[in-house]
C-alpha cells in the first residue's frame, strides 16, 4: 500500500500554485496579503487545514478547497465521487461542489481542487422552513436518480441495517451512559422489539443515498437556506432511511422528518430513520466515553440532543399495507 506523505503547507502551496497557474485562476488565492511564503521564499496562495486533525483537507484562499486522498482506497472513492457529483447535480436543488482540477498529488494518491460552496455548516446555522424545503428537494432528487447509471459508475449497493440488532446494542450503550449521568436509558424503551420489526426496511426501496449527511457536510446560509451538500465519497444505493437519519443528526429530528415527509416519504421510513439516528448516537457517545470512538465530545453530545428532539410522529403504530413508500 502506498504510504502517503504528511501534507504540509508548503506541499499544498506548491501543488495549488501550479494548478492555479495552469488554469489562469490565480485571483485572490495568490495575490495580496492573503498569500504566504514557502520554504523557498516564493509567495504562494494562502492555505490552511479546514480544521484541527484534518490533515488532508485544506482551504485554499477564499474560493477553493483541496482534498487529498490519504490512501489508495480513498483515492478510488474520490475519483468515483467526481462522477457521482456529475450524475446527481441535475437532480438536486442545492449546490454540489465542482472540481476545477484533479489528478495525483503523490504516486497513486488522488486529489481534487473544488470550488467552495458559500455558507457555513449546519453545525453553525439552523435550517429555516425554506431550508427544510431545500432538504426535501435533495431527498426527492436522490430518489429520482436512476440506479443503473449509478451502478455503472461503481456506486455500491448496501444492505439495510437490522434495527433490532442496533436497538439491542443501543440499550446496553444507554445503560453505560446512564451510569455516567449522560442519558436517560428509559428513553430507549420506547422502541420495543415489535416496534423495531415494524420499522424494518421494505424490499425494493433502495435509492441513491449520500450516506454521510452529517452537519459538517450540509452547507447552510445565514438565512437558513441549504446551499450545498459536500463529500459524496460514501454514496451508495441503499436504504433511504440512512439519509433521514443523517439529517436528524445534522439539523434535528423535527426538521429531518418534515423534510422527508415533504419529499414524499411515509411514516415508516421517517420513523426508521429517526430510530437509526437515535441508536447510532447513543452507541457512539458511549463508545467515545470508553475511549473506543473518535470525535469531539461536545459534538457527539449535540448530535444526541438533536436526534432526541420530540416530533409529532413519535408513536410507532401498525402500518397499513399501502404505507410502503421507499
Amino acid at each position: 500500500m502506498t504510504q502517503a506523505p504528511t501534507p504540509t503547507a508548503d506541499i499544498v502551496r506548491r501543488l495549488v500554485r501550479s494548478l492555479l497557474d495552469e488554469s489562469g485562476d490565480s485571483g485572490e488565492d495568490t495575490d495580496g496579503p492573503a498569500g504566504g511564503h514557502g520554504e523557498d521564499g516564493t509567495e504562494g496562495p494562502d492555505v490552511r487545514p479546514v480544521a484541527e486533525g484534518h490533515d488532508y483537507t485544506w482551504w485554499v484562499g477564499a474560493r477553493h478547497v483541496l482534498r487529498l486522498a490519504p490512501d489508495r482506497d480513498a483515492s478510488a472513492r474520490r475519483r468515483r465521487e467526481l462522477r457521482v457529483r456529475d450524475l446527481v447535480r441535475p437532480h438536486v436543488p442545492v449546490a454540489v461542489p465542482t472540481s476545477v482540477a484533479r489528478g495525483d498529488w503523490a504516486p497513486g494518491l488522488a486529489y481534487t481542487l473544488d470550488t467552495k460552496v458559500a455558507g457555513a455548516t449546519a453545525e453553525r446555522h439552523d435550517v429555516s422552513a425554506v431550508g427544510e424545503a431545500d432538504l426535501a428537494g435533495l431527498l426527492g432528487g436522490l430518489r429520482a436518480v436512476p440506479a443503473r447509471p449509478a451502478e455503472t459508475l461503481g456506486v455500491p449497493r448496501t444492505a439495510p441495517r437490522s434495527l433490532e440488532a442496533l436497538r439491542r446494542m443501543a440499550v446496553h450503550a444507554a445503560e453505560r451512559l446512564a451510569a455516567a449521568d449522560e442519558f436517560d436509558a428509559a428513553l430507549l424503551l420506547q422502541l420495543t422489539p415489535p416496534g423495531a420489526a415494524q420499522l424494518a426496511a421494505q424490499t425494493g426501496t433502495a435509492v441513491l443515498t449520500h450516506h454521510g449527511l452529517t452537519g459538517e457536510h450540509v452547507v447552510v446560509s445565514a438565512d437558513g437556506r441549504v446551499r450545498g451538500i459536500l463529500d459524496w465519497t460514501e454514496a451508495a444505493l441503499g436504504d433511504p432511511a440512512e439519509d433521514i437519519a443523517g439529517l436528524a443528526t445534522a439539523v434535528g429530528s423535527p426538521a429531518a422528518v418534515r423534510a422527508a415527509t415533504l419529499a414524499g416519504y411515509g411514516a415508516r421510513p421517517c420513523l426508521r430513520g429517526l430510530w437509526l439516528a437515535r441508536c447510532d448516537t447513543v452507541i457512539r457517545l458511549a463508545d467515545h466515553l470508553q475511549g473506543r470512538a473518535p470525535g469531539p465530545l461536545p459534538a457527539l453530545r449535540t448530535r444526541l440532543g438533536r436526534v432526541w428532539e420530540p416530533i409529532m410522529l413519535e408513536r410507532v403504530t401498525e402500518f397499513k399495507d399501502e404505507d410502503t413508500e421507499a
